[in-house]
């Protein structure tokens, strides 16, 4: 029954939307790793899923089914197989956004530097890349 509703939630969206839907998800994930989800990483997500074309007045409802995403998944390659669809441009906004959430407390943790290096691997992107962006939020600290 409740995969029936979760089909029909799924049909009234259109593949874009879906795929924020992801995005957000992995955002979420990475803010949680420190159990800690905090107004400010949660404006990082809204930025960025922007960014990446979301509507202004839908970021809410993304924002809502991406928590309810990411509380039923119980691994990250569902969230990272949309992103590494992506073209490259929103990778790194994807990429750029993670890092912020993750400095977002001054302090990256041995679990979210973990979870950067599966996610460069699983992204298949290179890591001298992921490690320049780290740097460049760093810096703004």
């Amino acid at each position: 029954m409740f995969s029936l509703f979760k089909k029909e939630k799924e049909n009234k969206y259109d593949e874009s939307h879906l795929s924020l839907i992801s995005v957000a998800a992995l955002l979420i994930h990475s803010a949680k790793i420190d159990q800690n989800f905090t107004e400010k990483e949660k404006d990082i997500i809204k930025k960025a899923l922007i960014e990446m074309g979301a509507d202004e007045n839908n970021l809410d409802e993304i924002i809502k089914d991406a928590e309810i995403k990411e509380q039923d998944s119980n691994q990250i390659l569902e969230f990272t197989r949309e992103v590494k669809n992506k073209n490259i441009d929103e990778k790194m906004i994807v990429i750029e956004a993670l890092w912020n959430i993750i400095y977002s407390d001054e302090d990256a943790d041995i679990y979210e530097t973990n979870l950067m290096r599966r996610l460069s691997g699983l992204l298949y992107l290179d890591p001298k890349i992921v490690g320049d962006i780290k740097e460049k939020i760093k810096s703004k600290q």
